[in-house]
């Protein structure tokens, strides 16, 4: 969490400042002080370019799993340097990270929004295949528009379910791995700035576990390709990125050495984690795969059923949508992309878009110019905008997208949306009407000075 005088906008002392350290080195810091001062700095020397329409609104930062290892705040410069128009946080099952995005944001004057995922149950999906490969009823799932990390704790439940679930999956592979006995405690959490593990840091771990015990990369290919009777050649010529999802693969996925077939309390119940995230006056998010498997065969069907549950917006990856070299393939992927976006536009719900960044080398923005994605633009950054919208309204004004009494004062999910993306659209506000915001105690204030702005374009 970045400490008041950072988030009103004012300085560090100079002598916090890095002499030495590379600063984006230092911007991923598990030191939140010296991914501050790191910032600063940055900013302070850094020529950004001017902004463009692309946006990144589904980015893990290193609190759930980044493939860079990138902070919050990591995160937030670089997609200010890339000049995207605004970006969202999304990291697994915990929001440590929300209040140093945001924070980050305001700082660089980027647009930016928080999100968590989470793996739920789905009870009326119990029997199909819904965006978890392998894994009836198995749902991943979004809550979006978080402001600050006050409700951590609350969290807690599902952390605690998620250590559980890594403590047994390590001591099945273990079993199956007499040459390569990993630990939780000691070759995995360090991993992580905040004891929050995910599989790929526990796939990192092995990795990185096999070649010192084994005393080099090649001979750490020679031990894989006996336990999985694999080519050694094959495997030794493999990258980083590769191996590890190689591994990833071999032992935690379906099939895989320490892969257990989830059941109906292997994660929490889907209404459990929707209440969660309304408690916090967030917006349910559902996350759609790809359309291949049963559970998304139905896109209307399983909208409506959501959006009984309480569903205020949906998640795409456009990435693993399009992006195929097989026409064939690519064109039953558009198609189900394109039924997708119209059955939620239908419903009136926004999209916002992502593309995770939760693997080494993974592509840092969508290539919304490509002829899958081009026409869909206007949907993305219309969810977006509202996104952006709820944010500012919940900081400075006590007023949640997903509240009653926005509904009330918008009946036609259609208005809401409009008024939402309205002030979404508004650049970041300047340090000192932020800091005006932020200082005045009556929210009613700050509402009709967003409402004045939104109608107006500019602060």
């Amino acid at each position: 969490m970045f400490p008041a005088a950072v988030r009103q906008g004012t300085s560090l002392p100079k002598s916090l400042h890095p002499m030495e350290s590379p600063l984006l080195e230092q911007l991923s810091s598990f030191d939140a002080w010296k991914r501050i001062s790191a910032l600063q700095a940055l900013a302070a020397t850094t020529d950004f370019p001017a902004e463009t329409p692309a946006m990144n609104m589904h980015v893990h930062s290193f609190y759930s799993y980044n493939g860079e290892g990138w902070s919050p705040a990591r995160i937030a410069y670089e997609m200010k340097k890339m000049g995207l128009y605004g970006a969202a946080l999304c990291d697994f099952d915990v929001i440590q990270g929300v209040e140093e995005f945001l924070t980050a944001g305001d700082f660089l004057g980027l647009r930016t929004a928080a999100s968590f995922e989470s793996r739920v149950f789905f009870p009326e999906y119990a029997d199909k295949e819904i965006n978890s490969p392998g894994e009836p009823g198995v749902f991943y799932f979004m809550g979006s528009g978080l402001v600050n990390g006050a409700r951590a704790a609350d969290f807690q439940k599902q952390l605690e379910q998620s250590h559980a679930r890594n403590r047994a999956l390590i001591a099945r592979v273990n079993r199956a791995l007499p040459g390569c006995q990993l630990s939780y405690e000691n070759d995995v959490l360090p991993l992580t700035p905040d004891k929050n593990a995910t599989e790929r840091h526990i796939v990192r771990a092995y990795y990185d576990l096999a070649i010192k015990e084994q005393g080099s990369a090649e001979k750490a290919a020679a031990f894989w390709a006996k336990v999985f009777n694999a080519d050694e050649a094959e495997l030794a010529a493999k990258s980083v990125n590769a191996m590890n999802d190689y591994l990833r693969t071999k032992l935690m996925k379906k099939g895989g050495l320490g892969y257990e077939q989830p059941t109906e309390s292997t994660f929490p119940p889907i209404d459990e984690v929707i209440a969660l995230i309304k408690s916090c006056r967030a917006l349910p998010n559902s996350a759609w795969l790809d359309g291949s498997l049963p559970g998304e065969a139905d896109p209307k069907a399983q909208l409506e059923c959501l959006v009984a549950k309480g569903l205020e917006m949906v998640n795409i990856i456009p990435d693993r949508n399009w992006n195929f070299k097989d026409p064939e393939k690519k064109a039953i992927r558009v198609k189900a992309l394109n039924e997708y976006v119209a059955a939620a536009n239908a419903l009136d719900l926004p999209i916002i878009v992502g593309t995770e960044c939760n693997k080494p080398g993974q592509r840092k923005v969508d290539d919304f110019d490509c002829d899958a994605l081009k026409p869909l633009s206007p949907d993305f950054t219309r969810g977006a905008n509202v996104l952006f919208g709820h944010t500012t309204l919940l900081r400075y004004a006590d007023y949640s997208y997903s509240d009653a009494r926005a509904k009330e004062e918008f009946p036609c999910r259609k208005a809401r949306n409009d008024f939402f993306a309205a002030v979404g659209a508004l650049p970041i506000p300047p340090a000192k009407i932020r800091q005006a915001l932020a200082n005045e105690t009556e929210p009613e204030k700050n509402l009709a000075v967003i409402r004045d702005a939104a109608a107006k374009g500019y602060w």
